[in-house]
């Protein structure tokens, strides 16, 4: 890849970020709050604040909404999209180790992005009343997620399978 490329792209993920928390913190901050200021939540978040607000928050949740849509929906589909073309492409592949070599290594990396992408699609884009009913999810994006990523990934490298299945036949013995 090209330096200047990569400088676009990085620049391009700068810039949406910027933008997309810009427009929730403004949106959220414009606000009117009064009254009890606790949040029941595992962290503070523009979703989680539109709970607290006491005005109309329509506008602001059609901001998040739009906003998850670009930050959230796009990517994912593109990634998806993507995996629908090397799923094509390895099933047509001639040998069936290298079918398997290819579909453990886009496999573990399917996972980490439907497990992160899903929760918070789930924790972005529900309405306002089933926010409550969620807190689970956003524990699990921002803790269990995490912490399964590194495991997702080095079950993949042989040394670590072969101490995985020693461990479990020591254990079974």
């Amino acid at each position: 890849m090209e330096g200047s490329i990569c400088a676009q792209l990085a620049l391009g993920c700068w810039i949406s970020g910027i933008v997309a928390s810009s427009v929730d913190t403004i949106f959220t901050v414009c606000l009117p709050y009064q009254g009890d200021n606790k949040i029941a939540h595992f962290f503070c978040d523009a979703p989680i604040l539109l709970t607290l607000a006491t005005g109309d928050t329509h506008k602001a949740e059609i901001a998040i909404f739009f906003m998850g849509v670009v930050i959230l929906l796009v990517p994912v589909s593109l990634v998806l999209v993507s995996y629908g073309f090397i799923i094509v492409t390895v099933i047509k592949m001639k040998t069936t180790s290298g079918r398997l070599k290819a579909f453990s290594t886009c496999g573990s990396h399917l996972l980490a992005v439907i497990l992160f992408y899903g929760t918070l699609i789930i924790s972005y884009m529900t309405s306002k009343s089933s926010r409550e009913q969620i807190k689970h999810v956003a524990v699990f994006y921002g803790v269990i997620n995490p912490m399964l990523n590194p495991i997702i990934y080095s079950l993949r490298n042989k040394d670590v399978m072969r101490a995985f299945r020693n461990a479990i036949n020591r254990k079974e013995s």
